[in-house]
């Protein structure tokens, strides 16, 4: 439910790799398209988006706390932690519309459904693109019964599945690493050395604290507090987000009754992991590996963001909600210890992309118009084009790539 942007250095990167028209001034109209965010400022934030968008009000007593206690060891107050120029703590807007969160059907397919050139087919499996002589001619699927349809388009496939579905399916229809596709059984229609590289994700760890007094159940997203700080590694953009919590359930934790938590997460990994084929078809699951912490520095600016979470933790504004820190415990103070827990207690915050990444480099999978290269009529949008990761949660990233990729193909239309 949290509907966030990166802070726009963050975006700056994807030139690097070819992708050109993509930095957050060319994004901003397209942030703003998705968006109905009042009382924020309106050269930033979108007024007549179908996504309706809102901090929390109010927001949980023991955030607000965890928000005083940051601005007590010096961070600054963010007034739109969501509008991509900030740095701090803030509260950020919540995709939640009468207590039900707001799902894209809910701000785009639905109004759309009577329309005439629209067919809806749930209940569907797309089981192989068709692609001949350098073309995607069609889609193969299958229908909650078993019966097998195929489809044929004149114009342009526009493939969605996300950073894992997109990349599998393209290897599965032959695009792809032409080696490992030949291992899996599949003929190779187009070497695409990149395909299903690029993986990555922010990794998580939980500061976890049992509390002094009872925490008011959470009225809306148990994380509307976020941080966006930058570690001693910091290149342009934020690489920690701090996240308070009003739960101390966290998975893999067993609970610890009243309780709340401070997040940390690594916004700008350096790890990249994969997407492969187990099988050549669909119906088997890919193999998925993320390589969380494959590269040191991520585990290096976790602990630290797990250094500066504790600070926070103990700060003043805090005192008559903290009865003691339950996980990693007071115990755990070096850096060994530190790497230690996170190793066994570190989670996904199910932001993964880049497994189709845009560019111009020979491990790009799609341009900067979102065609996959070498492919006539094909396009990806979703969260697998992107080349790096932004810096906060994903969503309403790719709500503008969708924006965005839109207006591209309506152009060529």
């Amino acid at each position: 439910m949290v509907f966030a942007r990166g802070h726009r250095a963050s975006y700056a990167a994807w030139g690097d790799n070819g992708a050109t028209g993509w930095d957050f001034d060319d994004l901003l109209p397209y942030f703003k398209r998705s968006e109905t965010a009042l009382d924020r400022d309106p050269a930033l934030r979108g007024t007549n988006g179908p996504m309706i968008v809102a901090p929390a009000a109010p927001p949980n007593a023991v955030l607000v706390a965890c928000l005083c206690a940051a601005l007590q060891r010096g961070y600054s107050r963010a007034t739109d932690i969501s509008g991509g120029l900030e740095e701090g703590f803030g509260f950020t807007d919540l995709n939640i519309v009468d207590g039900q969160r707001q799902s894209a059907a809910d701000g785009y397919l639905i109004p759309a459904m009577q329309r005439p050139n629209l067919d809806f087919v749930a209940g569907s499996m797309v089981h192989r693109l068709r692609i001949e002589d350098g073309r995607c001619t069609g889609v193969e699927y299958t229908i909650g019964n078993g019966h097998a349809e195929s489809v044929a388009v004149a114009g342009e496939v526009i493939l969605t599945a996300g950073a894992i579905g997109s990349a599998q399916l393209l290897m599965v229809s032959g695009v792809g690493p032409q080696a490992h596709l030949r291992e899996r059984g599949v003929d190779v229609v187009l070497d695409l050395p990149g395909g299903g590289s690029n993986l990555h994700d922010h990794p998580l760890t939980p500061l976890v604290y049992r509390a002094a007094r009872s925490v008011p159940p959470g009225q809306h997203n148990h994380g509307e507090l976020l941080g966006l700080i930058r570690s001693q590694r910091a290149d342009a953009a934020p690489d920690i987000q701090i996240f308070g919590v009003d739960s101390a359930d966290v998975p893999g934790l067993g609970g610890a009754g009243d309780g709340y938590v401070l997040g940390v997460s690594v916004l700008q990994p350096f790890s990249r992991g994969t997407v492969r084929l187990t099988a050549p078809t669909m119906h088997t699951a890919p193999a998925i590996d993320p390589n969380y912490f494959g590269d040191d520095r991520d585990m290096q600016t976790m602990i630290e963001g797990l250094r500066i979470a504790r600070e926070i933790g103990t700060a003043p504004a805090l005192d008559a909600w903290r009865a003691a820190e339950m996980a990693p415990g007071l115990d755990v103070a070096d850096d060994e210890a530190l790497r230690r827990y996170v190793q066994g207690a570190f989670a996904s915050y199910f932001h993964p992309v880049g497994t189709c990444a845009m560019g111009d480099t020979p491990d790009s999978v799609v341009d900067s118009e979102l065609r996959v290269h070498s492919v006539n009529g094909l396009r990806i949008v979703d969260a697998s084009v992107m080349p790096s990761i932004p810096s906060n949660n994903t969503v309403a990233t790719v709500y503008a790539i969708a924006e965005r990729g839109a207006d591209l193909i309506r152009r060529r239309n």
